[in-house]
């Protein structure tokens, strides 16, 4: 099983790159963390997809903290990363989106996996449980969803971006993206669609169980993207809305999975403190030793 962790972003409402903040009690990163979390449960591989630059630095950041029975590898999103016979001629001044993000990891990766994000902290029993998933459905086209409580995803800082989901039962049947989520009174309000909800919602943070077929599905997709002038311009290739076309066309069946667990993630410099003090005490608690990797 193989733990895809996705730190290719700038960090700009932050205000430097978070992925590499050290907010663990012996300077570790947030996504080293979930690193633990996922090798205690089993899986042997783990992937990050960042930028060019940053390359270098967590291969040699890493490769003398994990164990040495973990395979590593750490590869760069690149707007040149297209595929076979599809050229782009143009500027483009983002990455092409989470699902381009995953197809990174297409030549790397012919097993089970896990996607999320690195600068998210999902809880140990969030992997426990998508590891256990990963071992009862072996199919090909059983995909999960590691679910959280809309109104626990919330920050103080500001509004934040979730997808809000819709389920049958355990049945994930739709995610619809809401931008600017925020909690005023007793409500969670969209205050970019208007929309309200209760908070008790279940949310995605993009926790996904996916299978090897992805890559061949995210390639299709990307060549039809490339090949719209508009799209090019202004949009980004989601792993949500891959999997949800998945589902929606019946190809796969996605469970929501509870995550059993707190999450918190940083996405405002405000944030931070917060992060810092829930590592501290859950490594008090002795939830993780201290140093992480001994």
């Amino acid at each position: 099983m193989t733990l895809l962790l996705m730190a290719a972003g700038s960090g700009s409402r932050y205000g430097k790159l978070k992925q590499f903040d050290d907010l663990g009690p012996d300077g570790e990163f947030l996504m080293e963390f979930a690193m633990y979390d996922a090798i205690q449960n089993g899986m042997d591989h783990i992937v990050v997809i960042t930028k060019k630059d940053n390359v270098s630095f967590l291969e040699d950041h890493l490769a003398g903290r994990l164990p040495s029975e973990v395979r590593l590898d750490v590869l760069a999103q690149e707007i040149t990363d297209l595929p076979y016979g599809v050229t782009f001629v143009g500027e483009r001044p983002k990455p092409w989106g989470t699902a381009h993000a995953v197809w990174t990891a297409r030549n790397v990766i012919d097993q089970p996996f896990c996607v999320i994000n690195a600068d998210d902290f999902y809880g140990q029993s969030a992997y426990a449980n998508a590891a256990k998933f990963m071992r009862d459905y072996p199919q090909e086209d059983h995909y999960a969803l590691i679910g959280y409580t809309l109104k626990d995803t919330l920050s103080e800082h500001g509004s934040v971006s979730r997808g809000v989901c819709t389920t049958d039962g355990n049945n994930l049947l739709s995610v619809d993206e809401r931008l600017k989520l925020e909690q005023q009174g007793e409500q969670v309000i969209d205050t970019d669609s208007g929309l309200t909800y209760t908070g008790d919602e279940l949310a995605s943070m993009n926790f996904w169980v996916c299978r090897p077929g992805i890559f061949d599905v995210i390639e299709e997709e990307f060549r039809e993207f490339l090949e719209d002038d508009h799209m090019i311009k202004t949009s980004e290739l989601y792993i949500p809305k891959t999997i949800q076309n998945l589902l929606q066309e019946g190809k796969v069946t996605v469970k929501v999975v509870p995550s059993q667990d707190n999450w918190f993630g940083v996405t405002y410099a405000s944030d931070r403190e917060v992060a810092v003090a829930s590592l501290q005490e859950k490594t008090e608690s002795g939830k993780y030793p201290s140093p992480l990797w001994g």
